[in-house]
């Protein structure tokens, strides 16, 4: 017989109390997904979705009429173009470096609207060595628009786009490991409006992770040049074993494909080895997927009130990404809440996480996943830097009911002696 999972009266009143105050919200992220659920029901029905389109391919990949299939459909969903859906893409950073090196050329600017990019691009960028191969080591330059108290800084956003040789410009939606509230498509909406009027021949690119079907529209509906995210985050609605989208403007595309394989091969290679399915299947069930982990984040950030942590966003906030900050205040907090994570999973829910020396960041990092998807977001993790002001940052939960238990074992674990 299973052992009961050892949550306290104590904490089970607090996540009842918290969930009192939560109808609104739900009812909110309920109508969202219906939204997004039927937008992803009809793009399948206009294209003609059919059992032969599972099969996979090998070698080369050449002819694999699913993958090519569901480049259209992400592109219909993005209101884009195109779209280059694969799993060769290793992750979001990897998919965000092709677009990047498909978009820039020696003697261009790159400009980052909102302060610096997640901590796996600075190498990208060349803004720190991570070895060799960096935009700046092809002759890219880098510049960034530092936030102003804590928000998106129009005015120098907009001076800084002006010089002519600035080709491209990235928007990070997500806060990443910053203290900043993540952008809404109507915020990304104003700053691609900035952008336009001051430089209408810079490309926008948005890094799009964790947002997908938080809203109903996507910041390629409101003059983003291109959206990039990981697949094993939202868009995989768990399912996506690995990948990355690119989705905008057709020649954009074309450019990132030709760096993520190489020119004259561009997006004809790459062969599916069976994981079609998955993709659509993922694909399908994410709009759903994707509300269960907003639900989660916002009964994360309930609870922990109620503990007297400090959030962002608020409970009563409306969302713009599945990401949940807590501030813990200390190392010893942050180990103890992602321990309670980490017990709260289907996977290795044995193990004790540690902070280590995470390849591509500046300092140790700690993460809860136990997860089917190694590093799967979408699925209930935890992670932070070990640095000041220790603040972790929650996402995921493939079910809300699942998602609820394992913030539960952490409140638990907080307040453990």
């Amino acid at each position: 017989m299973n052992s009961p999972l050892q949550i306290s009266k104590r904490v089970r009143d607090l996540a009842a109390q918290a969930e009192e105050g939560l109808t609104a919200q739900f009812s909110r992220i309920d109508a969202i997904a219906q939204a997004n659920s039927q937008r992803v029901l009809s793009a399948f029905q206009t294209h003609r979705v059919a059992e032969n389109f599972f099969a996979g391919t090998t070698g080369y990949g050449y002819d694999d009429l699913g993958r090519d299939r569901l480049d259209q459909i992400y592109a219909d969903l993005f209101g884009t173009e195109d779209a280059l859906v694969r799993i060769q893409f290793v992750n979001g950073t990897h998919a965000i470096t092709c677009a990047l090196f498909g978009t820039l050329k020696a003697g261009d600017v790159l400009v980052s609207a909102v302060g610096a990019p997640y901590d796996t691009l600075l190498g990208v960028v060349g803004a720190v060595d991570k070895g060799h191969g960096s935009l700046k080591d092809y002759g890219v330059e880098y510049r960034q628009v530092d936030l102003a108290d804590n928000v998106p800084d129009k005015e120098k956003l907009a001076q800084a786009v002006r010089e002519p040789r600035v080709r491209a410009v990235l928007i990070q939606r997500s806060k990443g490991y910053a203290t900043r509230a993540s952008l809404s498509v109507d915020e990304i909406g104003e700053l691609c409006a900035i952008v336009r009027e001051n430089n209408p021949n810079a490309v926008i690119l948005v890094d799009n992770c964790y947002g997908e079907f938080v809203e109903e529209w996507e910041p390629t509906h409101v003059g983003a040049d291109l959206a990039v995210g990981s697949l094993i985050k939202n868009p995989g609605g768990g399912l996506a074993p690995t990948g990355a989208y690119i989705a905008g403007r057709r020649d954009l595309v074309e450019g990132a494909a030709m760096r993520l394989t190489c020119p004259g091969i561009g997006r004809e290679c790459g062969s599916t080895l069976g994981n079609n399915r998955l993709l659509y299947q993922g694909l399908f069930l994410a709009p759903h997927t994707v509300a269960q982990a907003v639900k989660t984040a916002v009964f994360s950030a309930r609870l922990m009130e109620l503990l007297g942590y400090s959030t962002e966003p608020k409970s009563d906030a409306i969302r713009h990404d599945i990401i949940q900050m807590i501030h813990l205040g200390s190392p010893e907090a942050v180990k103890r809440f992602c321990k309670g994570i980490q017990s709260g999973a289907p996977v290795d829910s044995f193990v004790t996480p540690e902070p280590w020396d995470m390849p591509g960041y500046d300092s140790q990092v700690i993460m809860a996943a136990g997860a089917f998807i190694q590093g799967a977001s979408i699925e209930l993790s935890a992670d932070a830097p070990m640095r000041e002001p220790y603040t972790v940052y929650l996402q995921g939960g493939l079910t809300y009911e699942s998602g609820k238990t394992g913030v539960m074992l952490a409140a638990e674990e907080l307040l453990r002696n």
